[in-house]
């Protein structure tokens, strides 16, 4: 290419020529690539964009070899464009090859294989200027998918930067700690992500995707959150997403991004033709002043010049087509039979193409409504040539003209005296007449303006001149004078003077006027003026005549000769089939000085003009008329007499004329004049654009040019393949819809009309299917990576569906299922390899490969990969799932190809692991909790693998742990101090804390197997019952021991011991039913059973310690028996007590035996009662140990029937027995208990005695009496 600085001199200015810029038109933003990169790039960035027709990437190009780049493909056009002689800055030629250097060889074919580039894309946008500047077959699409905004790799790291200052607490934004956890893990799982990076780095991943992420992330954390009154979640949830933004975009103006994403949406919108022009000189690297050159050279701005080279050039492709059909020079096509139906196609392509011009105006934004013609459409598509049926009647060609008139002044009024009224009166020939108003005749001056409509080519318009008649019998105003015009669209505009025509006997003969009349050229005038014509049918006569050249549609021209006012030509010819041409002067026609004629077979009609400019006018809008393609150049003696004449300069010739001679100083004209008919378009054409301005000028291009639309998919498709393999990521859904328009193609369903397949188009299409089929083969395999969770949106399920169209044989047979599922499961299982290995890499567990690592370190390193492999599917879960939800067999099969590449380094590891070591439970359960959740997952086959290996560490491991308990119950209970601990004592709390750490332990591993399961549950329960079993027999054994070991007089006291050992009873019995009972209502022996042993261990506990109670009551009572009556002890005592009394205060007698029994009662009640747990044990000891006292005394005063109780026995008994029925009632003993029939028995008995001794000894009872009072209570108390 030249070099950007190069340039090249001319004859008066200099023009520069730039370097051939590789500039692609983002579709995103239309922003251009840098001018110094060459065509040789990928095409800057991917040549489409997931979120609607590639926002992630460069968007057009036109380019060679589908790289984006400028020009045309290598192979050129069939047209040919050669070098030009002149190349850019090239150097004169070596006068001997011997001596050109190899490097100056290589240098000139460089400068001429740029020059010819250059020149490719020139002549591309010669026809790209004319789809913009006159297009009739596509509109630009206003329903354009709306794209995302991309992040690049510098906005990744801004982000990054922006959250982890968020993190540090560096930033404004409050947030409490859930929100804070949210984003840390956000932050460390998405941003951080090595896939997120290559997504990025793919152009594939927008702002949108990041948000969309983090609030699914978000949503299930705040769902678990617990419910706060007041506080909706809904409201967290878009509170969070707030500061989410807040964070996103830091201390950014929100209203810049807002002006940023609106110009990045600038390419959405309906574009002029001005900004089509400007973005194609960016895409092509054409020059401002080439745009300028080739855009006046090629009357861009004269709709009816374009409207006439698309005639030209849709009758070329008639001709081509004919021309194919002569010469047979076919395409090879996949059967013979496609030859005839090809020359149809494009006859049939070419004949839509002039529907659609027929059907535009005939001037684009004028308001004049085209007269139809009186024909069938079809007729003037298809029988062009048949004059017979498209004759057109007088009738037909219809004008409408509008007139301006504007009476300025008027001079040579002198016989009138200066206060005369004086006015004017207009009108045209046939129409309405206007006054205006008065004016005196010193000062006839109106400027008034007239308005008139026509159908005359040639209208008389008639001005006169009045003045009021001052006579009484006047009836009409005196006419002064007139002037009649004959008005021309050519004639001028601005006003003129007029003479007068004047009555004869009018004194002013010289009158004078100034008028200004206008008349509008209507919208289907081409032209008009006067010529001399003769022909052989019309304008037999060599005459000179008005004529108008009339558009009557699109394909349909005349030319018509007009007679003064009238509205009908007197005279058309139908220019179908004419050529128009400059010709030298006929001899014999006097007249007309610059002539021209119109040819047909057997027809010739000879036009002259008055002068060279007229003539190029007409033969100019006769051309475009025509539809010829023979383009008529004039003389050249002619130019240059009219450049040499002194009065007439060479800009008097028409302004087309000027810039068509410019534009060839400038080397243009071979583009311009070019023929597109004879150029591969096909080849010129590589790539597609996606921008809607973009996708317009294409759809323009190959309707206009005949790009076969097969064709054209297949380039877009080679060129996004390329793109895609070099790392782009390409929305699957333009390389679906591309895909199925060539396959309809391939399989003959003509979705374009196109019922012929070539050779090439077959070819390329199963080259490209092969492609696009391992293409897509590898994203399946790679979708963790290629769709990081699940992102873009929809990708990878629109993936999988373009997978499926590929592998269909045909257009219309469906694949058979089985078939796309051996092509999935295929896919998955090298996912599942490519996952593994991956993630290993990434725990870094092959860096471990051949090192001595200790065995507590290889299983920390498996657990937290099995970590990682649980995030892994749980991610292809929450994000892939939906997509494959169509095949989720399939994933469940790529989750257990996964777990079984795992399976083997958990193996490995388990296998170093020491005998009788359990630091690879909490591995199991990380697994089995994993596992056992997901349905599809749970007792799969990894699963089953996972408890076939623990399985047995589990039993040995209860075993060991059985035999661990055993011993410490036998050793505990021999050292056992029987000090209170918790609810027991220390043996106890012991053991029943390592019966439900293991039962805990057992539950917690969830075991997933039913039956084992339910094994080792009932192994635990009945452990349990065989453990607590042995602690109540060995607590029964230590508590009779213990109580063999006490004093049996009332100095005893009820030791800690004994409640302790009660206190385990009442443990024993709760934990039982936690420990012992299952779950399954037959299975309740181990609990009812060990219930039965502590209720008989505890009755019989019960029975022991009342017992020592009845001991020591009968110890008291067995004191008392000294004092029966007839005893020599009895007597001894009295008469010492009495003897002794009258000398000092003797205590009464059996009132220390009395107290100190009440105060051990009284004493055990209360211990008892504080340090036993049970409430319901303590009752029923209280129950039973009153009883068994009042049974013990109403026994020995039954013994002592016969007998009269010693006053001392008396008041001892009467003492407690009161105060311990008083005492007992105290502790909740019922009245039924308190008031039974012994006691009854023993009330009664004592209170007989009482009266006797009140009788027979004279000193009472000294107020100890069975009776309740309060005082006897106070002063006993």
């Amino acid at each position: 290419m030249l070099d950007p600085s190069s340039s090249e001199e001319e004859s008066d200015e200099i023009v520069e020529e730039e370097s051939g810029k590789e500039v692609l038109g983002s579709a995103a933003s239309g922003a251009r690539l840098s001018p110094s990169r060459t065509s040789e790039g990928s095409g800057g960035g991917g040549g489409a964009g997931l979120g609607g027709g590639g926002g992630a990437g460069a968007g057009a190009g036109v380019g060679a070899g589908g790289g984006g780049g400028s020009g045309a493909s290598s192979g050129g056009g069939a047209g040919g464009l050669q070098p030009s002689s002149r190349a850019g800055g090239g150097r004169p030629s070596s006068p001997s090859p011997s001596v050109v250097s190899e490097k100056e060889k290589e240098e000139l074919e460089r400068l001429q294989k740029e020059e010819e580039e250059r020149k490719k894309r020139l002549q591309l946008y010669v026809f790209v200027m004319r789809c913009i500047a006159y297009p009739f077959n596509a509109k630009q699409p206003t329903d354009m998918a709306r794209r995302q905004q991309k992040i690049s790799k510098q906005q990744l790291q801004t982000v990054k930067d922006r959250f982890q200052a968020f993190l540090n607490g560096e930033t404004q934004i409050v947030a409490d700690e859930a929100f804070m956890n949210a984003v840390q893990s956000y932050y460390e799982v998405f941003l951080k992500s090595d896939r997120v990076a290559r997504m990025v780095q793919s152009g594939g991943c927008s702002a949108n995707d990041s948000r969309e992420v983090f609030k699914k992330h978000i949503e299930k954390r705040v769902r678990s959150l617990p419910e706060i009154d007041g506080l909706s979640k809904e409201t967290v949830l878009s509170s969070w997403m707030a500061k989410f933004d807040a964070i996103y975009r830091g201390e950014e103006d929100p209203r810049k991004q807002q002006a940023r994403m609106t110009a990045s949406a600038a390419s959405e919108l309906i574009l002029s033709k001005e900004q089509l022009y400007e973005m194609f000189q960016n895409i092509l690297g054409i020059k401002k002043f080439e745009h300028q050159l080739l855009y006046n050279a090629c009357q861009l701005d004269n709709p009816d010049e374009q409207a006439a080279q698309i005639r030209r050039e849709l009758d070329g492709r008639l001709q081509m087509a004919d021309q194919i059909a002569r010469e047979r020079k076919f395409p090879k096509f996949v059967s013979k039979e496609m030859e005839n139906m090809y020359i149809e196609e494009l006859k049939s392509s070419v004949n839509l193409l002039m529907a659609n011009l027929e059907s535009m105006p005939v001037s684009k934004g004028g308001e004049f409504k085209l007269q139809k013609l009186k024909r069938s459409h079809n007729a003037s598509i298809i029988d062009m040539g048949e004059e017979s049926e498209n004759q057109l009647s007088k009738s037909d060609v219809v004008l409408s003209f509008s007139l301006e008139v504007v009476i300025m002044e008027v001079q040579g009024l002198k016989s009138l005296a200066p206060n005369r009224i004086v006015y004017c009166t207009m009108e045209v020939e046939g129409g309405e007449k206007l006054q205006t108003d008065q004016a005196e005749a010193s000062k006839p001056t109106w400027g008034t303006q007239g308005d008139f409509s026509t159908t005359h080519a040639l209208p008389a318009v008639k001005v006169k001149l009045f003045t009021e008649s001052t006579g009484v019998l006047a009836l009409e105003d005196k006419e002064l004078g007139r002037v009649i015009l004959h008005p021309t669209p050519n004639s001028p505009k601005q006003s003129e003077w007029h003479k007068m025509t004047v009555s004869k006997n009018c004194p002013d003969q010289d009158l004078k006027i100034k008028l200004a009349v206008r008349m509008d050229k209507p919208q289907n005038m081409k032209h008009s003026g006067y010529l001399w014509a003769i022909g052989k049918n019309v304008w037999k006569r060599w005459k000179k005549r008005f004529f108008v050249l009339v558009q009557v549609s699109q394909y349909t021209f005349a030319m018509c000769s007009y007679r003064e006012k009238k509205a009908e030509p007197q005279e058309l010819l139908q220019l179908d089939g004419y050529t128009v041409d400059y010709t030298d002067p006929q001899p014999g026609l006097e007249g007309g000085r610059a002539f021209f004629n119109a040819v047909k077979e057997g027809d010739t009609v000879i036009f002259a003009s008055d002068d060279e400019q007229d003539r190029i006018l007409w033969v100019q809008a006769m051309y475009r008329a025509t539809g010829q393609s023979h383009k008529p150049v004039p003389p050249t003696q002619v130019q240059k007499l009219n450049a040499k004449g002194g009065t007439v300069p060479q800009l008097d010739a028409p302004i087309s004329q000027f810039y068509a001679d410019r534009a060839q100083k400038h080397g243009m004209d071979e583009f311009i004049s070019s023929n597109p008919c004879n150029f591969d378009h096909a080849s010129l054409f590589e790539m597609g654009w996606f921008s809607p301005g973009q996708v317009f000028v294409l759809d323009e291009y190959c309707a206009r040019n005949g790009v076969r639309g097969c064709h054209r998919h297949l380039c877009y498709l080679r060129d996004l393949l390329e793109r895609a393999e070099n790392g782009a990521m390409i929305d699957p859904t333009l390389l679906h819809y591309s895909f199925a328009f060539c396959a309809s193609h391939v399989h003959g369903n003509r979705p374009d009309g196109i019922g012929t397949v070539t050779v090439e188009e077959k070819e390329r299409f199963e080259e490209i299917k092969e492609r696009l089929r391992v293409l897509l083969e590898n994203q399946i395999t790679h979708f963790r990576y290629c769709f990081p969770f699940g992102r873009p949106e929809g990708a990878l399920k629109a993936t999988l569906s373009l997978l499926e169209r590929v592998l269909m044989k045909d257009i219309v047979t469906p694949v058979p299922q089985e078939e796309v599922k051996t092509v999935i499961r295929k896919c998955l299982e090298q996912a599942a390899l490519v996952n593994y290995s991956r993630l290993s890499e990434y725990a870094k567990i092959e860096e471990n490969v051949g090192r001595l690592i200790t065995p507590a370190k290889k299983l920390e390193d498996t657990i937290r990969l099995a970590e990682l492999v649980i995030e892994v599917l749980q991610q292809n879960e929450e994000h892939h799932a939906e997509a494959f939800a169509w095949w989720s067999d399939l994933m469940v099969e790529h989750a257990e190809t996964f777990l079984s590449l795992f399976a083997v380094d958990m193996d490995a590891a388990l296998e170093v692991q020491p005998p009788d070591t359990w630091d690879s439970f909490p591995l199991f359960q990380l697994l089995n909790d994993f596992l056992r959740t997901d349905y599809n997952l749970c007792n799969g086959k990894f699963h089953k693998h996972l408890q076939d290996l623990f399985a047995p560490l589990v039993v040995r491991y209860v075993d060991l742990m059985e035999s661990s308990i055993a011993q410490s119950i036998h050793r505990g209970f021999e050292r056992e101090s029987w000090e209170p601990v918790n609810n027991g004592s220390g043996t106890s709390e012991d053991l029943f804390w390592k019966l439900d750490a293991l039962q805990t332990f057992i539950r917690d591993l969830h075991w997933p197997e039913e039956e084992f399961g339910k094994h080792l549950e009932q192994r635990l329960k009945l452990m349990a019952s065989d453990m607590i079993e042995s602690c109540v027999k060995r607590t029964r054994i230590a508590f009779e021991v213990k109580l063999q070991k006490t004093s049996r007089s009332t100095d005893f006291r009820v030791p800690q011991s004994i409640c302790t050992m009660f206190n385990v009873m009442v443990d024993a019995k709760a934990q039982s039913t936690k420990l012992c009972s299952m779950e399954m209502g037959q299975e309740h022996q181990y609990h009812s059973k060990i219930d039965e042993l502590i209720e008989e261990t505890v009755k019989e506990m019960i029975t022991l310690l009342v017992a020592k109670f009845v001991t020591i009551l009968e110890g008291v009572l067995a004191k008392l028996s000294r004092y029966d009556e007839g005893t020599l002890f009895s007597s001894f005592l009295s008469f010492t007590v009495k003897a002794a009394s009258k000398y000092v205060d003797v205590p009464k007698p059996g009132m220390d035996v009395a107290d100190a029994y009440v105060t051990f009662v009284r004493h055990s009640q209360d211990v008892l009662r504080d340090k036993v747990n049970e409430e319901m044990y303590i009752e029923r000891l209280f129950d039973q140990w009153y009883n068994s006292s009042m049974n013990v005394i109403c026994t020995w005063l039954t013994d002592r029937m016969d007998l009269q109780l010693h006053i001392y026995q008396l008041k001892t008994l009467i003492r407690m027995v009161k105060k311990t029925y008083r005492d007992f009632r105290l502790q909740g003993v019922l009245d039924s208990t308190l008031n039974s029939k012994t006691y009854e028995t023993i009330r009664n008995r004592l209170t007989v005695e009482e009266a006797t001794a009140s009788v027979s000894e004279g000193g009472g009872l000294q107020g100890i009496s069975m009776k309740d009072s309060d005082e006897e209570d106070e002063e006993d108390d």
